[in-house]
C-alpha cells in the first residue's frame, strides 16, 4: 500500500516543495534511499515534510527517526492522542499545513472526535477529560510559561511519548513553515472541496495510521550518540531516546558544516534568553539582532533566527539573500534545520515529564 500511495501521490510532493529540488525516489541512494524505503513503508506515503530534507541526509534521516519513534512507533499512548499533541502544538506554531495533515488524520481515526477543537486551539470545548488535559498541555507548552503552568498530563511513560512527538513538531512546524505552503492541497483547490477532500485524505491514511510501526527501527539509520542534557526528558524510553540522542549528534554536525561560527552562537545566545513568545509583528528585531555580524554573514543570520524563533515570517526574500550569499541545496537544509532543532530542543528543555514529589 506504502508504495502504490507513494508512486501516486509523488508528483504532486514533488511539486509542493519549494526553495529546493528534492531528490526522487528512482534517484536516491544510500542514506537517502533507506529513508524513503521505510518512510513509505511505515508512513504509508513519501510525506512532503520528509521528502523536504532530501537534499542533506543526515538531517533527513534524523528527521525521519524522530517522526518514526514518536509518532508511529507502537508504545503506551494511543496514535488517536498522538495526532491531537501534533495538530495542537501546529496550531499553536502557526503552522496550518501541519494542522490540516494531522487534524484529518485524527478524523480518519476517531471519526466526529475533537481534532476541530484541537485545531482551533479550543482545548476546553473538548469533552473526554483526558484527552482535554493532553490537548491544553501540548497547546501550551511551546512558551516557558506554559510549559511551566500545566502539569504532566499522563504518567511518566506516557509523557514522554507525548512529548516526543510535540518536540518533534516543534522542529517540524518550523521546517514545514520555510518549504512548504499553507495546506496539503494546491491551492487552486475550491474553497468548498478542501474539507471533504481533506476528510478522504484521513481516510486513506487510516490503514498505515492504525497499524503501528515496531519501535526502534529508524535507529540503525544514525551512528549512536550520547543524550544530550537538555534532551533528558526522553530518558526511561530506549527507542526515543536513541532516536532523538542520533538526531541532535546529525544536527550539530550540519550545523558546523553549513552554519557559520558566529551564526550559530548568535542563535545559541538568542534561544538563551527566549521564553518562547512570538518576537514581533515585523521582522525588525531579526534585523536588529544580525547586525553585529560581518555583512556577508547577515543573510544566514536573519534566515537562522527567523527559523528558529518565528518561521511562520519567512518569506521568498529571506531565502533569496541567504542563497545569493551560500548557493547549493544542502546548505539551505542543513542550515534551517540546525535551527529548527536548537529552537525545539530549547522547547524541549522546559518540559515536566514527571510531577515532582511534594515538599517534605
Amino acid at each position: 500500500m506504502g508504495k502504490l500511495l507513494t508512486r501516486v501521490t509523488l508528483p504532486g510532493v514533488l511539486a509542493q516543495i519549494r526553495h529546493v529540488t528534492p531528490v526522487r525516489p528512482d534517484a536516491a541512494e544510500g542514506l537517502t534511499a533507506r529513508v524513503y524505503a521505510q518512510a513509505g513503508r511505515d508512513f504509508g506515503m513519501l510525506a512532503p515534510p520528509i521528502v523536504l530534507h532530501s537534499p542533506a541526509p543526515e538531517p533527513l534521516a534524523a528527521a525521519w527517526g524522530i517522526l518514526r519513534e514518536s509518532l508511529l512507533a507502537a508504545g503506551t499512548v494511543e496514535r488517536s492522542v498522538k495526532e491531537a499533541v501534533a495538530t495542537a502544538v501546529s496550531a499553536a506554531n502557526t503552522c496550518p499545513y501541519c494542522v490540516d495533515v494531522h487534524r484529518a488524520t485524527m478524523d480518519g481515526l476517531v471519526a466526529g472526535g475533537p481534532a476541530r477543537e484541537i485545531a482551533d486551539a479550543r482545548a476546553e470545548a473538548i469533552a473526554d477529560p483526558a484527552l482535554r488535559r493532553v490537548a491544553a498541555w501540548a497547546l501550551a507548552r511551546g512558551t516557558r510559561a506554559g510549559a511551566a503552568g500545566h502539569a504532566p498530563p499522563e504518567p511518566p511513560e506516557r509523557t514522554r511519548e507525548l512529548a516526543a512527538v510535540a518536540v518533534t513538531f516543534q522542529y517540524l512546524n518550523r521546517m514545514v513553515n520555510v518549504f512548504l505552503g499553507e495546506s496539503l492541497l494546491p491551492p487552486q483547490v475550491p474553497r468548498r472541496a478542501r474539507g471533504p477532500l481533506m476528510r478522504m485524505f484521513g481516510l486513506v491514511m487510516r490503514p498505515a495510521a492504525r497499524r503501528a510501526a515496531a519501535p526502534g527501527a529508524s535507529l540503525v539509520l544514525l551512528p549512536p550518540a550520547p543524550l544530550p542534557a537538555d534532551l533528558a526528558w526522553a530518558e526511561g524510553t530506549a527507542f526515543i531516546a536513541g532516536a532523538f540522542a542520533r538526531a541532535a549528534a546529525a544536527m550539530d554536525r550540519a550545523g558546523r558544516h553549513s552554519v557559520p561560527e558566529p551564526v550559530r552562537e548568535l542563535v545559541t545566545a538568542e534561544l538563551s534568553a527566549w521564553d518562547g513568545e512570538p518576537p514581533g509583528p515585523s521582522r525588525a528585531w531579526a534585523g536588529a539582532a544580525v547586525s553585529a555580524l560581518p555583512p556577508g554573514l547577515r543573510p544566514a543570520g536573519r534566515l537562522a533566527l527567523l527559523t528558529a524563533k518565528a518561521s511562520y515570517q519567512i518569506d521568498p526574500s529571506v531565502v533569496a539573500d541567504f542563497r545569493a550569499e551560500t548557493p547549493g541545496d544542502r546548505a539551505l537544509v542543513e542550515l534551517t534545520s540546525w535551527a529548527s532543532f536548537a529552537a525545539a530542543r530549547r522547547v524541549g528543555a522546559w518540559l515536566r515529564t514527571t510531577t515532582p514529589s511534594p515538599s517534605p
